[in-house]
């Protein structure tokens, strides 16, 4: 096929004018419209206003433009002697290539404050209708949505080589675009409702592949990583890679896991997970230091483990890593010296997010299930003082409430049933995963081992038996928080005051299944 005439509208102007200019010397006639054409004109490159193309005016402020026979039938036309005897009736020229991207219409809603009224203004309707059509009418129009395609068409006209599979492709790819962008639409619309209480009645979000993984959590599993594209701020599908192999599906979610952690503390702070689990957490005011503490809190676990971290990580932070093999590390940023040391180890994948400036606008977890899919408010859950309750004699401490909020605050990213000890907000024993509570708590305080006589412990729910309460008490643990609400609360209370042991309730829940 030959491309004798191009509709060029883009949002996206990236390479236009170098691409556009490579299509006219090589004689195509190039129609345009808006800001598209006067960016070429102005490059002194030939364009004909789609105007002059239609007969007819941009009206209702630009919102119809391109909606119209002498477009549509250009593009839509098959190179069949029918339908050309039709567009010779008409007067249309028949329109080879469209290449077309979309108002910003994510961009614009992942801004802070913005309207309805701009996010409505951003969706594009001439567009989509014109890659559409493009795209259904692959065999004899070429439809580009991208400009990282620009290279790649210009060097297959020149080799005139627009094969069948090639315009396939980019046919894929253009439906691609639309149903995302429709998405994006959907899913903001839908997110007003979302802010009453309510969920879409179906679910449309989309997402762009990142990689194909080697495999998954096994090696016969085949897997894939794919990113949102509304999401923006420091998350691990953001984050870049700067060193190291390429990640594991294992690895990203370990990452994701420990980093979400150490997000939640504004001291600087270590976080080590392995197999989905905190291993180690510690805060303190030295990064180094709070790693340190967090190696401590399980050193047999934290090798071959994930490392994240909620500030820059320094050189003294990175000689300590540098002393086991870990998996991965991510963080904000890295100074120089550190990245050096860092990259010593040829295999550490080292990744960067970026400031944290806040929670990412995703709002969604979301668990596949056999044939359908649970979704739900991400747990982002925090002890409120209003609402703890002291339900024993004695009250905590400050130092024991700092570590007993600390506490909660990590057992809500341990699997359920999940205990945590702490003590200086420093994790020294975990009970992840169990069936019951009460083996979690041995788990924790065998592991805490002497280090517990002082320390507080952290339930993820509340206790159905006293039995946690007297392994606590009998390992020297000196204050207890938990949800509260078992109809034997009052034999556990009963256990604490009989131990000198202080006992907070915070009326949340945090499972995590």
């Amino acid at each position: 096929m030959a491309i004798k005439r191009a509709l060029i509208s883009v949002s996206d102007k990236s390479g236009l004018v170098e691409f556009a200019r490579v299509l006219a010397q090589n004689g195509v006639e190039i129609v345009s419209t808006g800001g598209t054409a006067k960016t070429l004109r102005g490059a002194g490159i030939p364009v004909t206003y789609i105007t002059d193309v239609t007969g007819f005016p941009e009206i209702l402020d630009g919102r119809v433009k391109t909606l119209h026979p002498k477009v549509h039938g250009g593009i839509l036309a098959m190179r069949t002697d029918e339908h050309l005897a039709q567009l010779r009736e008409q007067n249309i020229t028949p329109i080879d290539m469209v290449v077309v991207n979309l108002y910003p219409f994510r961009e614009t809603v992942a801004k802070p404050g913005v309207t309805l009224e701009e996010a409505v203004e951003n969706i594009d309707i001439g567009g989509p209708a014109m890659v559409r059509a493009a795209a259904k009418n692959y065999r004899y129009v070429l439809v580009v949505v991208s400009p990282q395609r620009y290279a790649a068409v210009l060097e297959a006209i020149k080799q005139d080589n627009l094969t069948e599979e090639f315009r396939l492709n980019l046919a894929r790819e253009a439906f691609t675009h639309t149903a995302a962008y429709d998405a994006a639409i959907s899913a903001y619309l839908s997110g007003l409702d979302k802010q009453k209480g309510a969920f879409p009645a179906v679910w449309e979000k989309k997402y762009e592949l990142v990689q194909t993984l080697r495999y998954g959590e096994n090696p016969h599993q085949q897997a894939a990583f794919y990113r949102d594209p509304s999401i923006s701020g420091a998350c691990v599908a953001n984050a870049e890679q700067l060193h190291g192999k390429e990640l594991s599906y294992n690895n990203i979610l370990d990452i994701n896991s420990a980093f979400e952690t150490v997000k939640e503390f504004n001291a600087p702070s270590a976080v080590i997970v392995k197999h989905n689990n905190p291993c180690g957490v510690a805060s303190t005011e030295k990064l180094v230091d709070a790693y340190k503490m967090a190696y401590e809190g399980d050193p047999v676990s934290a090798f071959g483990g994930i490392v994240a971290f909620n500030a820059p990580v320094d050189a003294p932070t990175a000689e300590e890593m540098n002393k086991i093999f870990l998996e991965a590390v991510i963080a904000p940023d890295y100074h120089d010296d550190a990245l050096a040391i860092l990259k010593q180890k040829e295999n550490l994948r080292i990744l960067k997010t970026g400031p944290l400036t806040g929670e990412t606008l995703d709002r969604y977890e979301l668990r596949k299930v056999n044939g359908g899919l649970l979704v739900q408010d991400f747990d982002r859950g925090v002890v409120d003082n209003e609402k703890m309750k002291v339900v024993t004699k004695r009250s905590p401490s400050r130092e024991e409430m700092d570590d007993l909020i600390f506490a909660m605050t990590v057992v809500k990213h341990v699997k359920s049933n999940a205990i945590v000890v702490v003590k200086d907000k420093k994790v020294l024993g975990v009970g992840a995963g169990q069936m019951n509570r009460v083996t979690s708590a041995r788990i924790a305080l065998g592991q805490a081992g002497a280090q517990a006589k002082g320390a507080v412990l952290a339930s993820d729910a509340f206790f159905p038996f006293s039995d946690t309460l007297e392994e606590a008490a009998a390992a020297g643990i000196s204050a207890v928080i938990q949800p509260g609400g078992s109809v034997r609360d009052n034999e556990s209370i009963a256990v604490a005051d009989n131990n000198d042991m202080a006992m907070v309730f915070t009326g949340m829940r945090h499972f995590r299944h």
